[in-house]
């Protein structure tokens, strides 16, 4: 299957932004105050309000994003974001928390974790991140744009989901976070883990 470019007006928001705009090919995308995606989890709080474009994702296919990573406040964040149901998705990105960027992965089944590792050489730049969707599993890489992505995480995930994909935004802390989309596409499952 080869890589295809998914069109910004083909997938649907799950709650709209502040604004999207498309201009050269990328849609800039700005962030409403205290949007977020979580559930439970030591804050003890639901926050359902992420701005994520979906579109159908289904087995043996692989969804990657571009965007650039450039926040400044704490918990600035976009990436990709899989959707089963309000209680059941993963977002995988880089999140800006304690004054660096961070490469992680958010699984929520009733209950979210959250799982980090610093990349402050990623501040400014552009990223990838690419979920594989392939048998019983979900597999998040992420990188630089351009390079190797690297294995974040793998995640269960039953077959039988029906599941949607692609770009997501939030800006839990601010108002006026703007991100750079710059790439939506579809291509096939990665093959391997390694």
């Amino acid at each position: 299957m080869a890589s295809t470019t998914i069109p910004w007006n083909s997938g649907s928001w799950t709650h709209a932004p502040a604004s999207a705009v498309e201009r050269e090919g990328s849609l800039l995308v700005t962030a409403v105050a205290g949007s977020d995606a979580w559930r439970t989890t030591s804050y003890g709080f639901v926050n359902d309000s992420e701005h994520a474009l979906l579109a159908p994702f289904p087995d043996g296919t692989a969804v990657e994003v571009e965007f650039s990573a450039d926040f400044a406040e704490q918990f600035d964040q976009a990436g990709v974001f899989v959707r089963v149901s309000a209680t059941h998705w993963l977002k995988a990105g880089v999140e800006f928390s304690d004054g660096a960027p961070q490469l992680g992965a958010v699984v929520t089944d009733g209950m979210s974790d959250w799982s980090l590792a610093p990349v402050p050489e990623w501040a400014g730049r552009r990223v990838l991140v690419r979920v594989s969707r392939s048998g019983n599993a979900l597999t998040v890489r992420a990188g630089l744009a351009g390079g190797q992505p690297r294995l974040v995480r793998v995640v269960p995930f039953d077959v039988g989901h029906r599941a949607a994909a692609g770009p997501y935004v939030c800006a839990p802390t601010r108002a006026g976070l703007v991100v750079p989309l710059h790439a939506w596409r579809s291509t096939a499952a990665d093959e391997t883990l390694h």
